[in-house]
């Protein structure tokens, strides 16, 4: 069974709530937004975090 390495979780509740946003990996990454710029700023910056990281290229690679 594979295990969850990293994770991006968005909660956009409706028109006049505050989105937020955290970014997590196995590798220490802990992060989170909250507002609409910041959100898309964390969203675009985990998608970059997935190409680098060391633990989710060697999911990749056994795959």
């Amino acid at each position: 069974m594979p295990r969850i390495v990293g994770m991006l979780h968005v909660v956009a509740p409706g028109r006049s709530a505050v989105p937020t946003a955290t970014s997590k990996c196995a590798c220490g990454r802990d992060r989170s937004a909250a507002g609409q710029r910041h959100v898309l700023a964390l969203i675009a910056d985990h998608t970059a975090h997935r190409d680098h990281c060391q633990l989710l290229a060697e999911g990749r690679d056994a795959a």
